[in-house]
């Protein structure tokens, strides 16, 4: 969830993440130039520029995303429209077009075809916006890069009666936006979304609450999509498998590189926007490997939870490209379903 302090970092006890204060950093938006190929970097949502950074930001989903899918509308969840569903026995009155005859001769019994009709898609999204989300030291600040996930979630889950709402959750306090559809639903929530006020430093988030929120009252089957850093002890586990038991359910994790790997700068000041405590540390080569190390196995605890969670894992970070990972995220699902 996220916080208007310096560029900090979190290191709290029972965390193995930590957000660094004194490494030289491009500003948000600027290429790193270590990099060999600059990443597209979601627009800067500070004060002042929101209308302006929500139109860029629409018009790199609708261009870029498109033209990357080659004009498919391709969705979260599979199952297009009236397909062939079961087969069963032919009942009087029954059209004879949707006879079955393979079946039919199979069992020696007329049967005929159902369909599967046309269906609209509910999506609901979870917003960890807490302090630990304002935070970055690549192209952007990882909750200018959930609100840019939000916006791909809203692109790809469009059209065809679809409606979508978002359940923002800062720690301090929970904003629910009613699920509806239309351009201008989409674009009202992604604009009250941005403008969220931050949470004060120190004030700690709670996701499973949040993601608790969508069970009750219990909503009609969709997809559910909780997008958030995840860090910190897996406690929203059990709200998610149970919210996985109704719904599809995707997980966007938002990550910074300085999250995964310290650099040996000398002396720094760790600091955990939600609980305000900070730490002035030296980064020794052995230090570092530890933090490597501690990062990478929180990593995978956190993969192993949504596994179990039964939920499809997207991870974006702040330092790559994040429409590209969308769209390799969203054509590998596809795969998946198509039995490809």
């Amino acid at each position: 969830m996220s916080a208007p302090a310096p560029p900090g970092g979190a290191a709290h006890p029972g965390r193995q993440e930590g957000h660094l204060e004194d490494v030289q950093r491009p500003e948000p938006g600027v290429p790193d130039p270590r990099s060999r190929r600059a990443p597209t970097a979601p627009p800067s949502l500070r004060d002042g520029r929101i209308e302006a950074a929500l139109r860029a930001l629409e018009l790199t989903v609708r261009g870029r995303l498109d033209g990357l899918l080659q004009g498919n509308h391709l969705g979260l969840v599979p199952g297009p429209g009236s397909e062939p569903g079961e087969a069963r026995i032919y009942q009087p009155g029954d059209d004879v077009r949707r006879m079955d005859w393979a079946v039919t001769a199979r069992t020696t019994q007329p049967h005929v075809r159902q369909t599967v009709a046309d269906r609209e898609l509910e999506t609901w999204v979870v917003m960890d916006l807490s302090p630990s989300l304002d935070f970055g030291t690549a192209v952007c600040e990882k909750r200018d890069l959930a609100v840019a996930a939000l916006a791909a979630v809203t692109h790809l889950t469009a059209g065809g009666g679809n409606r979508i709402g978002v359940v923002v959750s800062t720690g301090a306090e929970t904003v629910r936006i009613p699920a509806r559809g239309g351009v201008e639903h989409a674009r009202g929530m992604l604009r009250r979304v941005a403008r969220t006020p931050r949470a004060p430093v120190g004030t700690r988030g709670d996701l499973a609450a949040a993601v608790e929120t969508l069970r009750r009252p219990p909503r009609r089957r969709g997809l559910a999509v909780v997008i958030s850093d995840f860090l910190g002890e897996p406690e929203w586990e059990r709200a998610m498998r149970a919210l996985s038991s109704r719904h599809e359910l995707l997980a966007v994790e938002v990550l910074d590189p300085r999250e995964l790997e310290l650099p040996e700068v000398g002396t720094v000041v760790l600091a955990d926007p939600e609980t305000g405590r900070q730490r002035e540390v030296q980064t020794t080569p052995l230090l570092c490997r530890e933090f490597a190390a501690a990062a990478s196995a929180h990593r995978d605890r956190v993969a192993v939870a949504l596994r179990r969670c039964g939920a499809a894992h997207l991870r974006l970070r702040t330092d790559s490209d994040w429409v590209a990972d969308v769209v390799r995220f969203v054509l590998a699902r596809k795969r998946t379903w198509s039995g490809g």
